[in-house]
């Protein structure tokens, strides 16, 4: 009785842990998502702002 509370114990312990990494992963991934919108809104920007410059040189 006292092994399977232990193995009860412990299956239940990595649930929780694999749970919570998850969560993680889920909000890095979400993050990450985010930080690439950003970095491609602001490459557009940046782009058109060189455009503009290039016409005015000419």
């Amino acid at each position: 009785m006292r092994a399977l509370l232990w193995v009860v114990g412990v299956v239940a312990g990595v649930l929780i842990l694999l749970g919570l990494i998850l969560e993680a992963v889920r909000w890095l991934i979400i993050i990450g998502l985010i930080a690439l919108v950003i970095v491609i809104i602001l490459g557009m920007v940046k782009g058109r702002q060189a455009m503009h410059h290039q016409t005015r040189r000419r």
